[in-house]
């Protein structure tokens, strides 16, 4: 008895001979006729043997070299190798053969696909019927076993298909890559680039499922007519379809030629990064995060206001110029919120090797030793106030004037200020 997808096949192949070949004109008697022929025609006894021969014209390739170019296929050497990934699966996260159940891809005579087909069947037992002509199973026995061929020579035609020479042989159309080995003596490998068609198509097949399965095309309806759904659905932009043999698919492969030589592809970009505006410190806030640079019109304002006579100062000389500290001191506090934030974020690792005081200031998790204490308060007001004078020396060199402990008392009191908004 047969496997039901062998009986399958043949059903299948009947019903389309006979839709070609009968007409309406006929009458009974001819009509009995042909189906007696077609029943003929595709007996084991019959069809076999024929497919056993035309096997060979056909060949079993994961990686097509078709698919680089439709003329590799033959050259002055001879035929190109037919390549076979025997790649096994293992849980090691790369896309690639062995880790896809895909179905073999086949190149050849357009007249042999029939045979592809057959020997491509699935069986009961979910291995391929080619499978079992191999292992000599007692399904291919008893299916070989007819009286118009003898079991061997109809399984050396059937193997024919998956044929492998022991010689190599590449094209110069198919792309190739001089990949460097690390041996004693500088050398390299020749690779042919390959297209493993069967992941191409399998690809296809999952996206064409998520873009235009019936589920999917129901839920977009129901969204372009703005109603509710409890389901969502899915959506991929940025698709490109590449074409493959033109107006002959069949030209490159059995799997093209079913898929009317249409493939995807997905967008293959660098990734975006987004760019931190503000740089984290690692060791101290102000030496990597403040640049005194970036408020120099404070710096130069502020000395040119101390630098004015006595006389010509006026009445708001002291409001001008404490102005000035608190334009560093607002710049301080925008540049704190900033750091903040940015530790809040879950990717973040706190820096340890930051200043204690620094910690209790700007990390997120110490809003209740900064609410509490003062201890740390009290030593980052006289930071930025060393800070507010180191960056106006900077900006002004030789210009700038030199302070005093009246000076910095001074500066540090307007800093203090702002103790709360520092917490």
């Amino acid at each position: 008895m047969l496997d039901p997808a062998i009986d399958a096949f043949f059903a299948e192949r009947k019903e389309g001979w006979l839709k070609k070949n009968l007409k309406a004109s006929m009458n009974e008697h001819e009509v009995s006729q042909l189906q007696q022929e077609c029943e003929k025609t595709f007996s084991l006894n019959e069809w076999l043997p024929s497919a056993a021969k035309r096997a060979g014209q056909i060949s079993i390739s994961t990686h097509p070299c078709t698919f680089s170019h439709p003329s590799a296929r033959k050259n002055k050497n001879g035929s190109v190798s037919a390549t076979i990934a025997h790649s096994q699966y293992a849980n090691d996260g790369f896309l690639r053969s062995g880790n896809v159940t895909v179905e073999a891809d086949a190149l050849g005579n357009a007249a042999a696909l029939d045979v592809y087909k057959f020997l491509t069947l699935q069986m009961q037992d979910h291995k391929t019927l080619l499978s079992h002509i191999e292992a000599e199973t007692p399904l291919a026995k008893s299916l070989l076993t007819i009286n118009t061929g003898s079991y061997q020579e109809l399984r050396e035609g059937f193997l024919a298909m998956a044929a492998t020479d022991e010689t190599a042989v590449t094209s110069s159309k198919i792309k190739q890559v001089y990949f460097p080995v690390w041996t004693d003596h500088e050398d390299y490998h020749l690779l042919s680039v390959l297209t493993p068609s069967g992941i191409v198509f399998e690809m296809r097949r999952r996206i064409d499922n998520i873009r235009f399965s019936e589920q999917t095309k129901a839920l977009r309806d129901l969204k372009r007519k703005g109603e509710y759904s409890e389901m969502g659905f899915k959506e991929i932009y940025g698709i490109t379809t590449i074409g493959f043999g033109g107006t002959k698919p069949q030209n490159i492969s059995v799997l093209n030629n079913q898929n009317a030589g249409k493939a995807h592809l997905l967008p293959s970009l660098p990734p975006v990064i987004n760019i931190r505006e503000t740089r984290l410190p690692s060791k101290n806030f102000f030496a990597d995060c403040i640049n005194p640079w970036h408020i120099k019109e404070a710096f130069e304002a502020f000395h040119g206001l101390i630098t004015l006579p006595k006389d010509k100062r006026g009445s708001r000389f002291s409001e001008y110029r404490d102005n000035r500290i608190q334009e560093y001191v607002d710049h301080i506090i925008i540049m704190m919120w900033k750091i903040r934030r940015a530790y809040e974020q879950e990717d973040v690792v706190l820096p340890t090797k930051l200043a204690k005081y620094q910690q209790t200031w700007l990390f997120p998790n110490m809003q209740q030793q900064r609410d509490d204490l003062d201890d740390w308060l009290l030593v980052l007001i006289a930071e930025i106030t060393r800070q507010f004078i180191a960056g106006y020396n900077k900006v002004n060199g030789k210009k700038a004037l030199s302070f005093g402990n009246d000076e910095f008392n001074a500066i540090a009191e307007i800093v203090a200020k702002n103790k709360e908004l520092l917490r």
